[in-house]
């Protein structure tokens, strides 16, 4: 694999087009819903449409949304599942609320079964793996970084406000961190996502932080590179998964060995573009997209590089979120 990522899948119900959320005993309409894999799937998808071998170790239960999952990742997007599994009980879902630029969230989980090392499964060889930085430390991760596979890490909301650096601890055996600047900022209690990014900078060989409409910072420990990537300006309808899809292009990058710089600014430009649809895992964009983007972008000297790096030839069109959950009969007969 060049990519393997583990953790949890959702299903993602996402609601956009609010013209404010729903306060108590009242009830708001939305224009747009669309379904689809979440959670990790976000980040698998993502990196699937840039053509990166990427598998996904979860397990998926075996009711109706776990079927619907399976389908789309396995048949429609090419992920490997072999490192997966099958269980009985409920699959866990999110509802995402899209409203001005943002989203809001509510989930029901089912943690998924582990094994000793924090996996559903065994650990399979891949170039690169993903991993969300938590207290408890994941034996899998050392044993990836052991094996020669990159480890790149984000971490997830500090629910209860405390941000302890035990969490950053994992972090020796990772080679990227990518938190988002409040995260960076809260973690390591700096002012600004600059200094943030610079203090986290002796924990891990590559730092970046996102900093939504303001772009990116980067740097790199073992040069001193600093690099300010900003955004690329688009009309958002919907984040959800947009710091999935940014790391799927930050790892692109870096398995093919672009220059820093480059690979910031193709991380931002594929994240700008899934903001422009809605539905998470659906939104990442393909080579298709990119290709239209910068025949319409020119000139932009800082996208020169996509010349050498977007695929010749026709792309295929990629599926976007539908409404409503496919019948099973419907699936079948799209295969």
């Amino acid at each position: 694999m060049d990519l393997f990522v583990p953790g949890v899948v959702y299903l993602d119900i996402v609601f956009t087009g609010l013209r404010e959320l729903p306060r108590p005993g009242t009830e708001v309409w939305a224009t747009g819903m669309g379904s689809c894999p979440g959670g990790v799937a976000n980040l698998a998808v993502a990196a699937a449409r840039l053509g990166l071998g990427t598998g996904l170790g979860t397990a998926l239960a075996t009711d109706a949304y776990g079927d619907f999952c399976a389908q789309i990742l396995c048949t429609q997007e090419n992920v490997d599942l072999s490192a997966s599994r099958r269980i009985a009980g409920h699959s866990p879902v999110t509802v995402s609320l899209s409203y001005d630029r943002d989203r809001s969230m509510i989930t029901h989980d089912h943690p998924p079964p582990l094994n000793a090392d924090g996996l559903v499964g065994e650990l399979p060889a891949a170039r690169a793996a993903s991993v969300s930085l938590t207290k408890d430390q994941l034996p899998w991760v050392r044993k990836a970084r052991e094996a020669g596979t990159l480890v790149f890490a984000d971490v997830g909301w500090d629910a209860t406000a405390e941000w302890p650096a035990e969490a950053l601890g994992m972090l020796s055996d990772c080679y990227a961190f990518l938190p988002n600047s409040v995260e960076a900022m809260s973690y390591t209690r700096a002012s600004t996502p600059e200094e943030a990014a610079r203090r986290l900078a002796g924990l891990v060989p590559v730092v970046v932080v996102t900093c939504g409409a303001d772009g990116a910072i980067a740097i790199d420990s073992a040069t001193g590179e600093l690099v300010h990537a900003p955004a690329v300006p688009v009309e958002a309808l919907d984040p959800t998964g947009a710091g999935d899809v940014f790391m799927a292009g930050f790892i692109l990058g870096t398995l093919n060995g672009w220059p820093l710089e480059q690979r910031l600014a193709f991380a931002n430009l594929i994240a700008s573009l899934s903001v422009q649809h809605f539905g998470g895992s659906l939104s990442a964009p393909g080579w298709g997209d990119i290709a239209d983007w910068w025949r319409a972008a020119r000139p932009d000297p800082r996208y020169n590089f996509l010349d050498d790096v977007i695929p010749s030839g026709e792309q295929r069109s990629v599926r976007r979120a539908g409404a409503t959950i496919a019948a099973l009969s419907d699936a079948h007969a799209h295969d």
